[in-house]
């Protein structure tokens, strides 16, 4: 039977809208089955552990698991890459970190771009670093250690964790901003290289604020400058960096990401229902425990930070010449 053409043509239309009506379908069911959560360090530390508060939230708000599946190596990449490689379906999705910015510069061979094949979702937390120093450290403020260490070149040394990580980079960035020559000795992790600055077989540190505070508290290393914006609600009495070395800024920051081409409506349902767990009073009290900021915002918004960042770390890798392992 031969279709009139108008016929034929109205019959066609609505045999390709259905794929669009699909998957708007399937995106207003979303979750139906387990989401996995993937997390580029080992269990414990903490960005795992906002990894497992975020991935609680939202099994209440969707009424499905968000478990969190742990794959360290690799400065966080095979993790990414996994998350990369997965179906862009919305349940495969990848806990993001300042790492993924810094890595998008410090790896020069990677089997994927970060920006381009992941897509950003949402973001969590905020959370500072503090510079720290053993208290034979003569330096009671960012003055007057700048001055000590320019009176002291290449006498001075910097404890980080691992090449390229937050840490390392952060130290860096002090390093050139001020103009100051120090040697940084990187660990294998941020814990044994704070065990070191404790024991005075080194001198500084840029250490997470949530793993410092009862060093600090207890007076055996003395904070000299928080490296966020503001000042941290958990220490206030303690300066920004930025008070003495103008637009020095580093922070970590931790977010959601999803393989590219994942269906709009999956970003911005998981988006919504992130920002909607991060206006939880009991949430951001959870975050504040951990010394970081509840950080809502588009997805756009993560995107821009992502972006930023990546750019940012970029011109301290190459200015510094810094390599991966």
């Amino acid at each position: 039977m031969k279709l009139p053409r108008r016929t034929f043509l109205h019959l066609a239309v609505g045999a390709a809208a259905l794929p669009a009506a699909s998957r708007i379908a399937r995106a207003q069911a979303y979750p139906t089955r387990p989401v996995r959560i993937i997390v580029g360090v080992p269990p414990g530390g903490g960005i795992d552990i906002v990894g497992r508060l975020i991935g609680q939230w939202l099994s209440e708000r969707l009424h499905q698991p968000f478990l969190i599946e742990n794959r360290p190596g690799a400065g966080t990449n095979i993790a990414t890459e996994a998350v990369v490689r997965a179906p862009a379906d919305g349940y495969t999705l990848l806990l993001v970190t300042a790492a993924n910015a810094i890595n998008a510069t410090l790896y020069e061979k990677l089997n994927f771009s970060f920006i381009r094949d992941i897509a950003p979702v949402a973001s969590i937390i905020v959370v500072p670093n503090v510079m720290l120093v053993n208290p034979s450290v003569p330096a009671k403020t960012i003055p007057e250690f700048v001055a000590f260490a320019k009176a002291n070149p290449r006498k001075i040394n910097i404890a980080s964790g691992p090449i390229g990580g937050p840490s390392h980079v952060m130290a860096e960035l002090f390093k050139m901003m001020t103009g100051t020559d120090m040697l940084v000795v990187p660990y294998r992790g941020v814990a044994p290289a704070a065990t070191d600055l404790l024991g005075g077989q080194v001198q500084v540190m840029f250490n997470s604020l949530p793993a410092s505070i009862e060093y600090i508290k207890a007076g055996t290393l003395r904070a000299l400058a928080v490296t966020s914006a503001t000042r941290s609600e958990t220490l206030p009495g303690i300066p920004t960096m930025g008070e003495f070395v103008p637009g020095y800024e580093a922070s970590q920051w931790y977010g959601v990401g999803a393989p590219k081409n994942t269906p709009p409506q999956i970003i911005d349902k998981l988006n919504k229902e992130i920002n909607a767990d991060l206006a939880n009073p009991k949430l951001k009290a959870q975050l504040a425990s951990l010394g970081g900021t509840a950080l809502p915002g588009l997805p756009a918004d993560f995107g821009k930070l992502i972006a930023d960042e990546t750019e940012k770390w970029g011109k301290v890798v190459k200015s510094m010449g810094i390599k991966a392992d």
